[in-house]
């Protein structure tokens, strides 16, 4: 009864654990989603409550599309106040910041915007393998999580889904919600899981933007 309890009580606290580093990830990429989302809208004009409304749905979406295909409702974002705040914050922040230095780059979102797209790719793989599914669908998740709220952006800015035009970009988000799932499965630790699938999405979008590298596309037709 003592052995059981011992381990029960192991098995709280590593859930507990790992419940805390998900939580960190996916606020993190909430955050990291939500600048880049209000830096697009302040460079293509919106107005402040524009801004904002861009950053809030470009940070959740991604998590809110993960947990309404994983059955977790209310989805996460909903059940306490922490990603809602982070996201506006962020996005606040981020007007904030364009407006006192209008110079600020573009470039930069495009390596921003790597690192949620790694973030968020993790955290769907890892929550998916942790509701029972198949690695086929912890990869397939991933990339969702990841690139769902890239294009709640496009839509609300109006221009073609990143996703669907840039190479390398939700092929990367692939590969690494596949690494992530399959040490979930193989080696049971999260973190290593994380760290790596988190690497793995980052450089090979970070490769391809400087390398030009593209997958096999058809030109499009001369009129």
């Amino acid at each position: 009864m003592t052995e059981t309890a011992t381990a029960d009580s192991l098995n709280a606290k590593s859930a507990r654990v790992n419940q805390k580093l998900f939580d960190l990830v996916d606020i993190s990429a909430t955050v990291v989603f939500s600048i880049e989302g209000a830096a697009a809208a302040a460079f293509a004009g919106f107005d402040v409550l524009g801004v904002l409304v861009v950053g809030f749905a470009v940070g959740l979406g991604g998590g809110v599309i993960r947990d309404l295909l994983l059955g977790d409702l209310p989805p996460a974002a909903f059940r306490s106040p922490s990603r809602m705040i982070s996201a506006l914050v962020a996005a606040l922040a981020t007007f904030l910041a364009i407006l006192a230095i209008p110079e600020l780059s573009t470039e930069s979102l495009v390596y921003l915007d790597a690192v949620g797209l790694a973030l968020f790719a993790v955290t769907g793989a890892q929550k998916a393998s942790e509701h029972g599914c198949n690695l086929l669908v912890v990869t397939i998740m991933g990339a969702i999580t990841a690139t769902g709220g890239g294009v709640i952006r496009d839509v609300l800015l109006n221009r073609d889904p990143y996703v669907l035009t840039a190479s390398v970009y939700g092929t990367a988000a692939l590969a690494g919600a596949f690494a992530t799932g399959l040490l979930m499965n193989r080696t049971s630790k999260p973190v290593l899981a994380m760290w790596i699938g988190f690497t793995v999405t980052f450089a090979l979008r970070v490769l391809a933007i400087h390398f030009g590298w593209e997958l096999p596309h058809i030109a499009p037709a001369i009129s």
